[in-house]
């Protein structure tokens, strides 16, 4: 909840971490002592492992991402009869009271 607040959501904190991860890996591939075909075979297949994480991973905050924006339709639509009903209201109060001060002012 303190992170939201802060603009770091959980989303983000994730990926920084995932990301920080992957940046760590990399390095201690390329520091270790290999032959160059072998590091180069082992870096090829940790960028496909990287790559498809990735790719989950952006398609689950892709679903993330698609049902925050269906709620907030759905909040706003919801916000929108509320405003409509008390403008409706509002309206209906001043006609009403329209009424009333013109009826005093004949009587």
């Amino acid at each position: 909840m303190a992170e939201e607040e802060k603009g770091y959501g959980a989303g983000s904190t994730l990926l920084a971490f995932f990301l920080g991860g992957l940046v760590g890996a990399g390095v201690a591939l390329l520091m270790a002592p290999k032959a160059g075909s072998e590091t180069r075979k082992i870096i090829k297949e940790f960028a496909g492992e990287a790559k498809e994480k990735t790719e989950g991973y952006i398609e689950k905050m892709k679903g993330t991402a698609s049902s925050a924006v269906e709620k907030g339709k759905e909040f706003i639509e919801d916000q929108k009869t509320v405003l409509t009903s008390a403008v409706e209201a509002g309206k209906e109060a001043y006609e009403k009271e329209k009424e009333r001060l013109a009826s005093e002012h004949k009587g």
